[in-house]
Parts: structure tokens; sequence; C-alpha cells
């Protein structure tokens, strides 16, 4: 360290071994509020994440804490629809303010700002990060208690940007019981660990199916690969959600907020827990 060194890394140009590395943190609105940021995360589409989300989101809010959702599945949004919200509740000189669900809950998507959901984002890939972070640094977010960011698949550029540009407290990794999808969730957590990312566990979905007639728990995608890698990463399992035809007809209806799905509760209690 040189003797005339003030401690401010971000005016002096000079190589040291006491340099301070540059954070990438995006600031949030300066009208925002928001407590804790939890990702969550899988590392192939089609095993539920976005129904995860929701319905984290959903039982939260229904236990009395403010909760948002940051859709930073650009390509690919769904929880507008999920949540049966067709738009954003303007914007002013302070920024946007984001949807809101009919339970309160404050939804951000790139679906709320297209003149039609079912027009497709051709975006490259600096863009879509680009527009992620923007989610965080121009829309007003109130009073959120917990905002969980709904990733899209993969380790690609906006997960990178997320966990870079978004201060993340926690990541939830879902999963489904396939040996395929084991190989796919070491590539997650391998990449939370190389940034610094907290895992507070896994939600395994379509875990079984429940018989109707006599309860027996039915291994549709057969045994289930997922305590193998708990068990290497010291990863606890959170939840095992049942496929459910329920969940699926509320969120095609925008309603998820009306169904409590009570395996979800073990994976909303670790993140209390924070």
């Amino acid at each position: 360290m040189s003797e005339s060194c003030n401690g401010n890394c971000s005016s002096c140009k000079e190589s040291c071994s006491d340099r301070k590395p540059e954070s990438l943190l995006a600031e949030l609105n300066p009208k925002a509020n928001v407590k804790k940021v939890i990702a969550v995360v899988s590392g192939k589409g089609g095993v539920g994440k976005s129904t995860v989300t929701s319905l984290l989101a959903a039982t939260m809010q229904r236990k009395g804490h403010n909760t948002a959702i940051l859709d930073a599945d650009i390509t690919g949004p769904s929880i507008p629809k999920t949540f049966g919200v067709q738009s954003c509740e303007g914007a002013d000189e302070d920024g946007l303010h984001p949807g809101l669900s009919k339970g309160g809950i404050q939804v951000m998507s790139i679906n709320l700002l297209l003149d039609n959901e079912t027009e497709p984002v051709l975006w490259r890939g600096p863009i879509l990060a680009g527009a992620v972070k923007q989610f965080w640094t121009d829309v007003i977010w109130k009073d959120v208690d917990y905002m969980f960011v709904d990733m899209p698949p993969g380790t690609g550029d906006v997960p990178l940007t997320v966990y870079q540009s978004l201060p993340i407290d926690g990541l939830i990794i879902v999963t489904s019981p396939q040996d395929l999808v084991s190989m796919i969730v070491s590539k997650a957590v391998k990449m939370a660990n190389m940034m610094n990312i907290p895992i507070l566990g896994f939600v395994e979905n379509y875990s079984y199916l429940r018989c109707p007639d006599c309860g027996k728990k039915i291994e549709v995608f057969g045994k289930s690969h997922l305590d193998f890698i708990a068990t290497k990463y010291n990863i606890p399992i959170l939840a095992r959600l049942p496929i459910n035809s329920n969940v699926a007809e509320m969120c095609d209806d925008g309603e998820i907020e009306s169904l409590e799905v009570e395996e979800i509760n073990p994976a909303i209690e670790a993140i209390e827990k924070m």
C-alpha cells in the first residue's frame, strides 16, 4: 500500500495487494425498499421453477409478508399469467410502478411492457441482462420484505448478471427426480459456489403422484436421485412437491394465490429463518 493511499480504490489507478475489488452491485431505485432477495433457479427448463417461485411468493404473502416477484426469465415469462397480472401500475419521473396481483404481490415482467404478451423477445444476451438489471434499478418496489427472482434456466448471461448485480441473500434450486437432472443440478450448484451465493436448499418438483384412491405415493418419473446430490454438496432438501393438476389449472387461470400447497411450507420456514 502506498503511503499516499487514501483508501479510495475507485479513484486510484495503482495495482496493489490491498486493492479492493470493484463492486458490480446495481443501485436500487431510490424510492424502492427491498429487504431480502431470494433467487429461484434451475439447471434446465421444464422442472416447474416458475411454479415454485409463484407458490413461495403466494405463501409468503398469505403469511403477512410484503412479497414481490422479479421475473428475470425475459424470453419465457410466465409469472404475469400465473397471477392474472396484465399491466404495470404506471410510471412517473421516479420510475416504473410494478403490477399488482389480487393478493397484493408486486410483479415486474417483460410481458407487462409488451403490447401483445405472445410477441417473442428477440434480444441477444447483453440486452436481456440489461433489461433484468433495469427491473432492479428503475422499478419502485414498495416496502418489500421478500423478493423472489424467477431466473431463466441454465448458467448464461442473465443468471450471471443477477448474481453480480443484485444483493442475493439466498438461492433455492428447483429440480425433478430424473437422473439427467442430477448432472444439470451440479452445474447450478457449482455456479452459485463460484459466485459466493449461499444456497438455502433444493425443492424437488414432480416428486410423486399421490393415488386419489389409496393415497399411495407413485414415483412417476422413477426413483429420485436428488438425495445423492444433496449429500454430496451438503445441501438440504427443503421440499418435495407432488404432481398436482390443481396447480396447473390455477396457473392457467391466474389464480395461483387461491391455492395452498402445504408441501412448500418447509421451504418457507427455511427462508424465514434467514
